[in-house]
């Protein structure tokens, strides 16, 4: 396939995995995240690049700061609820509600391995860790 086309909010609520990598562009990468209630995704920071995330089910809490070790603006999302996260921008998305939260993020440039699900937080950390998918 050269690109990619299906619909989103199936892909993103079909998905069952930690993360999904649904798409890897040259330039352009989408993920399904899938987070159980109380978990998070872990404070992270793309220094080179931007990145776009969708709340398809659930709330979330989004967490920005310019420094890793504070929080120093927090969103609520629900259901069609966005967010654009600046390149070099700390972040954290949390499940703040009872239920799955179910996401998709866009990154611009790619950020994890062509092809890689994570089933569950720890084994994306493994693989961030060992550096494979």
């Amino acid at each position: 396939m050269i690109g990619w086309a299906d619909d989103i909010e199936h892909a993103t609520l079909s998905n069952d995995a930690f993360r999904t990598v649904l798409h890897t562009g040259e330039d352009l990468q989408l993920t399904a995240m899938r987070l159980a209630p109380g978990e998070d995704i872990g404070g992270e920071v793309h220094p080179e690049g931007d990145q776009f995330v969708r709340v398809e089910a659930g709330h979330a809490r989004l967490e920005l700061s310019r420094l890793e070790d504070r929080v120093e603006e927090t969103y609520d999302l629900d259901a069609d609820g966005a967010a654009i996260i600046p390149a070099g921008t700390w972040h954290n998305v949390v499940n703040a509600g009872a239920e799955e939260l179910k996401l998709y993020s866009l990154y611009a440039p790619p950020q994890h391995p062509a092809g890689a699900v994570h089933p569950t937080k720890a084994d994306s950390v493994a693989a961030h860790e060992g550096h494979s998918s």
